[in-house]
């Protein structure tokens, strides 16, 4: 049985967590969130703590710990809330935000306009940096991946868009 999956989750006050017809919804004041949970798992809820549950025998007990992740990830992402940085590496890469689209400038015939999901808010500081914020741990992370996929990094120069945490391993140039 999964070690994750037996861990409680704290909810904070002012929260309220339910699980109707297989969906797990995470609710504060201002915002709510929910998620599917796996077939054979349930929650339970008492004294401001949930807890993962299976109801299946053996076969679902794998998937304890991934509902439980997911739980904590809601509650999280009310309380605090989750946010990706990228980093535009190479010369003449820039970008620009202008309401919920993304404007980057990455040596292409023609500008690649990326257009944020409602619920990720998207931030330019500068020309080479993008900060995408939202409550929705999942909807912060493929927004992120869909930006970078215009142009990923290269292993020869380094150039594209990479993740602000991101190693790229260089690769030495080809040799006659």
């Amino acid at each position: 049985m999964s070690r994750v999956g037996k861990a409680p989750v704290d909810i904070p006050q002012g929260m309220e967590c339910k699980v109707t017809n297989g969906m797990l919804t995470v609710s504060s004041a201002d915002n709510s969130l929910s998620t599917e949970m796996p077939p054979g798992t349930d929650v339970t809820i008492e004294d401001g703590t949930a807890t993962v549950i299976s109801t299946a025998r053996r076969s679902n007990t794998a998937m304890l710990g991934t509902a439980r992740a997911n739980l904590q990830n809601l509650v999280t992402g009310l309380t605090q809330g989750f946010e990706r940085r990228l980093q535009l590496v190479g010369v003449g890469y820039r970008a620009q935000a202008s309401g919920n689209k993304v404007t980057l400038s990455l040596g292409l015939s023609h500008p690649a306009v990326y257009q944020v999901p409602e619920d990720v808010t998207v931030e330019v500081p500068s020309a080479t940096e993008i900060i995408l914020r939202g409550a929705d741990k999942q909807a912060v992370g493929h927004a992120a991946a869909e930006i970078r996929q215009f142009r990923p990094p290269e292993p020869y120069k380094g150039k594209g868009i990479r993740y602000a945490d991101e190693y790229v391993i260089r690769k030495d140039p080809k040799k006659k």
